[in-house]
């Protein structure tokens, strides 16, 4: 008596997992810093909103603030136990940015790195796409 096999039909096909590439990226630096600020903030913020703004003389600037809570139009995405709000219209100007913290002779502060900036105002502080 000859057997035969039936080919196995898999019926539970796994999801393909959508990763939430957050938009932008803060560098170790970066985090650390917010952290520590955030430490010294009473009541302590749920997370840092970072965001793009008309004004300024090339026509958008960045803002960073912190927040209690996510708005309702934003993404919210964790950077090593950072919350980090972006609103749905700053994600298309932030896609690709570098937020870094430096120290220099000169001062220090947070430096973007955003490859979609096509240029900026002499004072740095402003920029158009």
């Amino acid at each position: 008596m000859a057997t035969t096999t039936v080919p196995e039909v898999k019926t539970n096909v796994p999801e393909t997992e959508v990763k939430k590439t957050p938009p932008v990226s803060l560098t170790a630096n970066a985090v650390t810093k917010v952290k520590e600020i955030m430490g010294q903030q009473t009541p302590v913020p749920a997370g840092l909103r970072i965001g793009v703004v008309g004004g300024g003389c090339s026509g958008f600037s960045y803002s960073m603030q912190f927040e209690n809570a996510a708005g309702m139009m934003d993404k919210t995405f964790d950077m090593e136990g950072l919350k980090v709000f972006v609103d749905a219209t700053s994600v298309m100007y932030l896609n690709g940015c570098i937020v870094d913290y430096v120290e220099t002779l000169e001062g220090a502060g947070f430096k973007f790195e955003n490859p979609n900036v096509k240029s900026t105002c002499g004072c740095g502080s402003s920029f158009s796409v």
